[in-house]
């Protein structure tokens, strides 16, 4: 990575100039170069001109992975747009919302996606155009070959928006980071120092799109001009014949994929040596299934803790405290900074960093940053202050030795008697019962202490919970005041479309008519 490299635009343009017939993105067995890839690009930025998108606009993509969507984002970089990646997992009157706060003037939509897309016509009015993406009713190819190549340029400021992520939103509806030139591409010279991706690394691009793992990554991997190989849906066998087949350098994977993989039958004989990096994260890995993977990826493994305002990874924890027996504690840890990111823990209250190993709120600092949340000026101060700092909202800790625990949002920590409690710490002891699943832990009212944990749990399959035995196994490896006091078993766990637990949805029939606000 050269320091001219100032906007995404220009750094296509390297590419394409020094390596042109080198591959560039690969999808369901086609290959693009980056001298195709670059053309693909401007095709798609003067089709966007000639809709009449003006720097400033947006558009709007609500489609399962596809390069179409890459070339759009890049598309959007060219011209001074920017592309809104809608969550496809969201439900209709969400999806109407986040095409709606965009103002998105073009919606280009997959084929799963065609049906919804015409029923909620009349209800996103600024949606000038909508363009169908593959299958049988494709528009995209017709719609970039009616035009030529445009090399027109939008001179980017390093803080211009060209691609906008919604936060899941786990109260209210989704915010839109507005992830910018600069900080995508901070992001990539810092994740390309740690986790030593060049122009001969081959990076697997498995997570949606509408993430920073899909985007990010992709937009990484452009970066550091390595080859994309870009998978529709993160299947599971797909994602382990893709690593092997196409001897993948480079990917990142969710633990509950993970989860999947590891079940997958032969995992064992499978040849990964070309694996150099696989990170994980967005949520806890249960140690159960840490240690499958690290024997079947051993001297790769990173656990990564970002966020969408930081355009991706902030803190790492590499393949040599994975390995070492001598420092097992850290497997619960989220590592250390990344190259270019300073971490402090701060006092929520009063914004003051606290000593080290006291809890607090995580607090970021880097390049990487969002230039704000669209439209939302008051949600922008409130999560980036004056010097830069952007107030992550989770709880954690930092150790003697500079690395991170990350305990739990803030607003579901559990103060019982003057002690404050962090499900996910209890979380981590009850997944590895045998007969647990999956497990939340909540706050729920009590008389003396104000409130007790909780634990809501799902039966791993073909088990039966046994609630007293449960709470007896948490009370052998937590401090008696961390147990919870109570175990209810269920069918399954209410989540949101990107699959976080939705304990507001858990604590609320408990704190019903009571004087503290459920969020």
């Amino acid at each position: 990575m050269t320091a001219q490299l100032s906007d995404y635009t220009t750094t296509l343009a390297r590419w394409e100039a020094e390596r042109p017939q080198a591959p560039a993105i690969t999808f369901e067995g086609t290959t693009r170069t980056w001298a195709e890839l670059a053309q693909r690009v401007r095709r798609a930025a003067a089709a966007l001109r000639a809709a009449g998108v003006r720097p400033g606009d947006r558009i709007a993509v609500l489609d399962l992975n596809h390069p179409s969507c890459v070339e759009l984002t890049l598309a959007c970089a060219q011209i001074g747009a920017t592309n809104a990646v809608v969550n496809f997992r969201l439900a209709p009157p969400e999806i109407v919302y986040v095409i709606n706060d965009a103002g998105a003037r073009l919606l280009f939509v997959g084929p799963e996606f065609a049906g919804a897309a015409q029923q909620l016509r009349d209800k996103i009015p600024t949606v000038e155009q909508v363009v169908h993406i593959g299958g049988d009713g494709d528009e995209y190819e017709a719609w970039l070959a009616a035009q030529e190549p445009d090399a027109e340029v939008h001179p980017a400021e390093s803080g211009d928006c060209f691609v906008q992520l919604y936060t899941s939103g786990t109260t209210g509806f989704p915010k839109g980071a507005m992830l910018t030139h600069g900080g995508m591409l901070a992001h990539a010279r810092n994740v390309m120092v740690d986790f030593e991706l060049t122009d001969e690394g081959r990076v697997q691009v498995a997570m949606p799109l509408f993430h920073v793992g899909g985007t990010s990554y992709a937009l990484l991997a452009i970066a550091a001009g390595a080859q994309i190989r870009m998978l529709r849906l993160p299947d599971p066998v797909a994602v382990v014949e893709m690593l092997e087949r196409d001897r993948i350098t480079h990917t990142f994977l969710v633990p509950a994929l993970l989860a999947a993989i590891v079940q997958v039958p032969g995992i064992a004989e499978r040849d990964f040596s070309a694996l150099q990096a696989l990170s994980y994260g967005a949520s806890p890995m249960p140690l159960p299934v840490l240690r499958a993977c690290l024997k079947l990826f051993p001297g790769v493994m990173h656990q990564v803790y970002g966020m969408t305002e930081a355009c991706g990874v902030v803190s790492s924890l590499g393949p040599e405290d994975h390995g070492d027996p001598a420092v097992a504690h850290r497997l619960v840890s989220a590592g250390t900074p990344t190259h270019g990111v300073e971490i402090e823990i701060r006092d929520p209250a009063t914004g003051e960093p606290v000593p080290t190993g006291e809890p607090g709120e995580i607090w970021v600092r880097t390049d990487q940053l969002m230039g704000g949340y669209w439209g939302k000026p008051e949600a922008t101060a409130a999560a980036i202050t004056e010097d830069g700092w952007l107030r992550s909202g989770d709880g954690g800790h930092i150790d003697a030795d500079g690395y991170i625990y990350v305990t739990d949002r803030i607003k579901d920590m559990i103060i019982s008697g003057g002690e404050n409690i962090y499900p996910a710490e209890i979380e981590r002891v009850l997944a590895e019962h045998p007969t647990v699943g999956d497990v939340a832990v909540i706050g729920v009212p009590d008389d003396r202490w104000g409130e007790v944990p909780k634990a809501v749990v799902v039966a791993a399959p073909g088990q039966t919970v046994d609630p007293e035995a449960l709470i007896a196994f948490a009370r052998e490896n937590l401090a008696g005041f961390k147990a919870p006091k109570s175990v209810d078993v269920v069918d399954e766990l209410p989540r949101n479309p990107t699959g976080k637990i939705l304990k507001k949805d858990l604590r609320k029939p408990f704190w019903e008519g009571r004087d503290r606000q459920v969020v």
